[in-house]
């Protein structure tokens, strides 16, 4: 039975079905961050203008926006730290594979002095 326990996978948490936030990349903080815009949005609208219904929509529109919004710059930025993370491990297996050769980038030539009499 225990072994059963281990091998099976954790499912992990889906929103509506549809989105696994356990294994989604940045899934989480943006539902979180939706939340609180969300909140903030809609409190902030029923104080200015009492109005119920009006308050509830601002409200759901400040959470798509601000779910979205979070979103999209959290993958931008694990996009930008993905890409600089290849050009680093290319750059280190480039100074290893080039490392003591001719084509070493990190060797400055060095200036040829004559042998002969001046």
């Amino acid at each position: 039975m225990r072994e059963e326990e281990k091998e099976k996978k954790p499912e992990g948490f889906r929103l509506l079905w549809i989105l696994d936030v356990q294994n989604t990349p940045c899934s989480r903080d943006a539902i979180l961050h939706g939340a609180g815009g969300s909140v903030a949005a809609g409190l902030l609208h029923f104080l200015a203008t009492s109005r119920v219904k009006r308050s509830f929509d601002v409200g759901f529109a400040g959470f798509m926006l601000t779910t979205l919004g979070s979103w999209f710059y959290c993958r931008m930025n694990n996009a930008k730290l993905r890409v600089q993370q290849r050009m680093i491990k290319d750059g280190i297996q480039n100074k290893v594979i080039y490392e003591g050769t001719g084509l070493d980038p990190t060797k400055k030539p060095k200036a040829e002095t004559p042998s002969g009499p001046p």
